[in-house]
């Protein structure tokens, strides 16, 4: 017979049925914990909160400061105007995400998870929200094994309500990126939303509801890829939470009185308590795991175990392999953390940056695209003129409205017939139907195509962007 899982055990699975070919999933009570780098943690979950909650209801100028105006297809961010031609910014905007993951894998492995990850930010708010209702793990326990009462009624009720009310406030909040936030906010209140805006507050507020209420951190154990590959990019120089066997073990219980060298102890008193503050209830002790998301939870409990007991913080912490192997200093350290890979990273990742902030500080905000008239390749016109016809599209990337001087050149004694001055409303654009002569016949003109420029020239900002066309001469 295969044997049964000790978690399967734990379960009070039978093994003569088929369940133990799998485990059943136990229940996660975290502790609460408080600590260095809880705090950090906490200081987080603020900053992201006041800025996703906060950022749909600044204003610029006489708009929304942030909003993706998907039906326009316009990007506003503070004071830029995107266009789908803008796409490039998008791209370059993934691949420093990238980079920023791995340099920060590189260094300090999975920080990015434990501390800013949406699910991990939204699982800190709704166990919050939990502690404050039914209390601590021990009461949570007791609560969840107590038979069936109006108090433990009323707790569970007032818990899933403020769950689906912070759900629901995501929600709303996501959907005001893409519909400017007073207008859902009205439309919420006269109860006039859209079916699209309301399918979308229901859907994000259930994906917030589920993940951070009921699964946690089933998310990051089954569903998140990162948890998959971080191995490819750890190595033994890579800051990680790490529990001190050298100093640890052999574990064993003991009173603060007790001198543990007599008993032939380690510092560690084996209370369990890092087991019981991980969110994913794994135990540090074993060595790493892809189930970490390096939090510090387990770091600040028993630091404070250590204070309690007189002994020297830093039992479990962040640290690298080789320094527990190696006997590092901690100069050492930080010098073997700073290694090649490292350094590339963060050369790639800054000169990335620097390109695309000054790409989009030099950047016209302004664009035209040309347009041939198929209906009408050439024609000659009574002013012994050969004319061509093009359909220019001007787009006004600025919040003010722009006349713009049109031009054209490239073939001897060529004419802008038309559409010599363009005005365009702000974040706007505009087709203008344009016609361009040459003197015909002319020696310099042979029969084809010939290539000419179109420029497009502000007067107030003395730029211009010049687009290029051909033009046709008949055979």
């Amino acid at each position: 017979m295969i044997p049964i899982h000790p978690i399967k055990a734990q379960a009070g699975l039978d093994e003569s049925t088929h369940e133990y070919l799998y485990a059943a999933h136990q229940k996660i009570y975290p502790r609460s914990v408080s600590g260095f780098f809880a705090k950090w943690r906490w200081a987080f979950v603020i900053l992201t909160q006041l800025l996703f909650y906060g950022l749909p209801w600044l204003e610029w100028g006489q708009r929304q400061a942030v909003l993706f105006d998907l039906g326009a297809r316009r990007f506003y961010i503070f004071g830029l105007v995107l266009y789908p031609q803008d796409f490039i910014y998008l791209t370059g905007l993934l691949i420093v995400s990238a980079l920023s993951l791995f340099l920060f894998t590189a260094v300090a492995g999975r920080l990015w998870c434990g501390f800013a990850c949406p699910q991990t930010v939204y699982s800190e708010i709704f166990m919050l929200v939990e502690r404050w209702i039914e209390g601590d793990r021990g009461a949570r326990m007791k609560l969840d094994h107590e038979a069936l009462s109006w108090t433990k009624v009323s707790k569970k009720v007032s818990k899933q309500v403020a769950w689906m009310s912070i759900a629901l406030l995501t929600g709303f909040s996501f959907v005001g990126y893409f519909t400017p936030i007073k207008a859902l906010s009205q439309e919420l209140i006269t109860w006039g939303l859209g079916p699209w805006e309301m399918f979308w507050i229901l859907f994000y507020g259930f994906a917030t509801y589920g993940n951070a209420g009921h699964m946690r951190e089933q998310v990051c154990l089954y569903m998140c890829p990162y948890a998959r590959f971080q191995s490819a990019m750890f190595d033994r120089d890579t800051l990680i939470v790490t529990y001190d066997q050298s100093r640890g073990e052999p574990k064993g219980h003991r009173s603060k009185h007790d001198n543990s060298t007599d008993k032939g102890l380690g510092d560690c008193v084996d209370c369990t308590l890092c087991v019981q503050v991980c969110p994913t209830g794994i135990d540090i002790r074993d060595g790493l795991q892809y189930q970490c998301i390096s939090c510090g939870a387990c770091a600040d409990v028993c630091d404070t175990v250590m204070d309690k007991m007189g002994y020297a913080r830093g039992l479990v912490r962040f640290t690298t392999e080789n320094m527990l192997t190696l006997q590092l200093t901690q100069s050492q350290m930080w010098k073997s953390v700073l290694r090649p890979r490292v350094i590339i990273y963060a050369c790639l990742l800054g000169a990335l940056v620097v390109l695309i902030s000054v790409s989009l500080t030099l950047r016209v905000p302004y664009k035209m695209d040309v347009v041939r008239d198929r209906g009408a390749l050439a024609r000659y016109t009574d002013h012994d003129s050969l004319e061509n016809v093009y359909r220019l599209q001007i787009m006004n990337a600025s919040e003010s409205t722009k006349i713009f001087d049109l031009r054209v050149s490239g073939l001897p004694d060529v004419v802008l017939n038309s559409g010599a001055h363009v005005s365009v409303p702000p974040t706007q654009s505009s087709w203008v139907a344009v016609q361009v002569d040459v003197p015909y016949p002319s020696a310099s003109l042979e029969a084809g195509s010939h290539r000419i420029w179109f420029e497009l020239l502000d007067p107030s900002t003395q730029t211009s962007i010049k687009e290029r066309s051909v033009f046709i001469v008949p055979r």
